[in-house]
């Protein structure tokens, strides 16, 4: 897959991946297990450049294409998918402060987010409107030169740690169409916010979800994202562009470490006098499980050279995410079946796959909700 990066971006493939075999694989079943922080691998992730992948190079950053950041969150992911997540939210908003952002806002957020001094996570979901973002109940309503806000968040990755909040909020309840009245804004932890609890979760461990709480939180009008009130619903949705390649490209880490392990597994166990891949039913499982994850990394890689033309992507963005998560879920019940018992075993990883891949299937848009979005694309756009 990289052979189409320049060599420098090969390169960071290469040391993502090493990072990943060398320091975490070999302990991240009991990290996981313990509901652990990887602090330690979160700081590593830093001094590899990670956090500033998204960042243009006058702020301090080491921005690569998409494909190159694909192939580097994909390496992040078949190592712990938890790990690609700590970073996901953090370059969507290095991306919307880049496109949106004024110099103010570049000037004081960018420099520290190359980093990974400040990282940061966006709040999107609430408690009762899922993928309806338009039907959102938090307000952030003008007094004076600040901004009230109140409602409350849910669902929102890296809530406690990340000192950046991009927050998609109702700055003109009344506005009809109602996205007319949506803004982001850049909140900080302070008086007002209350990040309330970590959500319990079948996978997608270490790394917290949290509900969020604002209370008459107040901050200047300057923290709106542009300076200008309003634009925060379509900046949004072209920041999801990046956060779905981002999670499409979460399956395929979770996907190849899945089909890694049956292959090796398959290799190793016997049965009947052979190694199992040499059961036909074995050796069609792991036939099938190689020729998805191939078709989703090129329908992914697609989606990223899409990106970086410049052009709309909203549609392929969602193919990658849709196709991708919807095989790294049937490639981790594959590996399960390969593993038999010991796919049930939480001595082995392909347990954690199996909990991990639903995420991608319900983050970032659901996968009902990217259908949508393809559906009308096809019809807007007469086609592909």
């Amino acid at each position: 897959m990289s052979l189409h990066l320049n060599e420098e971006e090969a390169s960071l493939v290469d040391t993502v991946r090493q990072f990943i075999d060398r320091d975490v694989k070999p302990t991240v079943r009991e990290v996981e297990h313990a509901n652990e922080y990887p602090e330690k691998w979160i700081e590593q992730m830093k001094q590899i450049g990670i956090f500033g992948l998204a960042v243009p190079e006058e702020y301090g950053g080491s921005p690569v294409s998409m494909p190159c950041y694909v192939q580097v969150t994909e390496q992040l992911a078949r190592g712990w998918m938890s790990l690609a997540g700590a970073m996901g939210g953090h370059t969507v908003i290095a991306k919307l402060i880049t496109m949106f952002g004024t110099e103010e806002q570049k000037q004081h957020y960018l420099p520290a987010m190359a980093t990974g001094e400040i990282r940061a996570t966006m709040a999107l979901t609430e408690p009762g409107g899922g993928s309806d973002l338009q039907a959102m109940s938090m307000t952030a309503l003008p007094d004076g030169d600040e901004l009230v806000i109140n409602g409350s968040k849910t669902w929102i990755t890296n809530a406690r740690r990340s000192q950046l909040i991009a927050l998609l909020a109702k700055t003109d309840p009344g506005a009809n169409p109602r996205h007319a009245g949506i803004s982001i804004i850049l909140v900080e932890h302070g008086s007002g916010l209350t990040v309330s609890r970590d959500l319990p979760k079948l996978g997608y461990k270490g790394v917290e979800s949290c509900e969020l709480l604002f209370d008459d939180y107040r901050i200047s009008g300057s923290a709106i994202l542009g300076g200008v009130p309003g634009k925060g619903f379509a900046q949004m949705m072209k920041g999801l562009e990046t956060g779905r390649i981002q999670v499409a490209a979460r399956s395929l880490g979770v996907a190849t470490a899945a089909f890694e392990d049956s292959l090796a597994y398959s290799q190793q166990r016997e049965t009947f006098g052979k190694p199992i891949w040499k059961h036909q039913s074995i050796g069609n499982y792991l036939a099938n499980m190689a020729t998805k994850l191939t078709a989703a990394r090129q329908l992914t890689r697609f989606a990223a050279e899409k990106f970086d033309s410049g052009e709309r992507c909203d549609m392929e963005a969602g193919m990658a995410k849709l196709f991708s998560s919807e095989i790294a879920m049937e490639i981790a019940l594959d590996a399960v079946r390969i593993h038999g018992g010991y796919g049930y075993s939480t001595e082995f990883d392909v347990e954690r796959y199996f909990r991990d891949a639903p995420l991608m299937i319900v983050g970032e848009g659901t996968n009902e909700i990217q259908r949508n979005v393809i559906a009308n694309q096809l019809v807007s756009r007469g086609g592909f």
